[in-house]
């Protein structure tokens, strides 16, 4: 009698019983991954060297402490985005937020508003408003950088156009100049 060169292997059909064992381990392993987590990422960016006279250093100004000047009625001021940085170069950090309207449905229109408190890290404040609600201007990208407040501003070309789909777009840049903001429009602005 010849024996084959592969071994007999009909013993080896799968039954219904090895399907669940294999899914039961499946479901533990996958149970205990969602256990096991890594630790937390440790990494932190090294401060920038602080200015000569540079007073000791404060946090920056919580939106959260400020009045809005932004009528809302029933509803509350939402701080949508927030940014901080040193934006008129005395050594303290300065707040932009984007704030608008807590409604229940559509859009409202955004307002930007920088927040500062006094030399002696008093109670922050409202220093200056960037865009007013009252422009209909939603804030898309918006960024504080290199001392500037940069953002991204949809809007409308009329009154006619409605307010669900702006068709107007303005890149625009705010800097500190001789005591007030200064908007500067980098890019002309654009139809959407």
């Amino acid at each position: 009698m010849q024996h084959p060169a592969v071994p007999d292997l009909s013993h080896t059909h799968a039954r219904p019983i090895h399907w669940v064992a294999t899914a039961t381990a499946l479901a533990a392993v996958v149970a205990l991954s969602s256990v096991l987590q890594p630790d937390a990422a440790t990494a932190a960016q090294t401060a920038a060297p602080e200015p000569k006279n540079a007073p000791a250093h404060l946090a920056p100004p919580d939106p959260a402490a400020v009045v809005f000047p932004l009528e809302c009625g029933p509803v509350e001021a939402l701080v949508h985005k927030k940014a901080s940085g040193d934006l008129d170069g005395d050594g303290r950090p300065e707040t932009v937020a984007v704030v608008h309207c807590d409604a229940p449905m559509g859009t409202p229109p955004d307002g930007v508003y920088v927040i500062t408190r006094d030399a002696e890290g008093g109670k922050p404040r409202v220093v200056a408003t960037l865009v007013n609600p009252r422009d209909r201007r939603t804030v898309t990208d918006f960024a504080v950088r290199d001392g500037a407040v940069h953002a991204t501003l949809l809007g409308y070309s009329s009154a006619d156009v409605p307010s669900c789909c702006p068709d107007v777009t303005d890149d625009v840049k705010w800097q500190w100049e001789n005591g007030a903001f200064v908007r500067d429009t980098p890019s002309q602005a654009r139809t959407v």
